[in-house]
């Protein structure tokens, strides 16, 4: 839900020139969105995150579930989840599979201490 401050003319002739400027930028950015919302207007960017593909991951590195789920310190219930897709792993998990998949040697040598 938004709520939009409405100010009566004689409270937005009290705002500066730059107040002014930024709440006039605030409605047309209120406009643009609702428009990419209903689909009449395409948005400016587009950010696709990729989760790694933990399954893909462990079985490059010929690990078993209970051994790759020690070195990443999860259970495997949360790796079976992840290669499974009904859970992603998300911030530094993620990230230390991008790392594993990309240096596995590196990162087995780290992790494993």
């Amino acid at each position: 839900m938004i709520v939009l401050l409405i100010y009566p003319k004689s409270e937005k002739d009290d705002l500066s020139d730059r107040e002014t400027a930024l709440f006039d930028e605030l409605l047309q950015s209120l406009a643009e969105a609702k428009a990419i919302a209903r689909g009449e207007a395409p948005a400016s960017r587009r950010i696709r995150v990729t989760t790694p593909d933990a399954k893909a991951v462990r079985e490059q590195i010929g690990l078993s579930q209970s051994a790759f789920a020690q070195l990443l310190q999860v259970s495997v219930k949360t790796l079976q989840n992840w290669e499974q897709h009904r859970r992603n792993p998300t911030g530094p998990a993620a990230a230390l599979l991008k790392i594993v998949a990309a240096a596995p040697d590196v990162a087995l040598k780290t992790l494993r201490g």
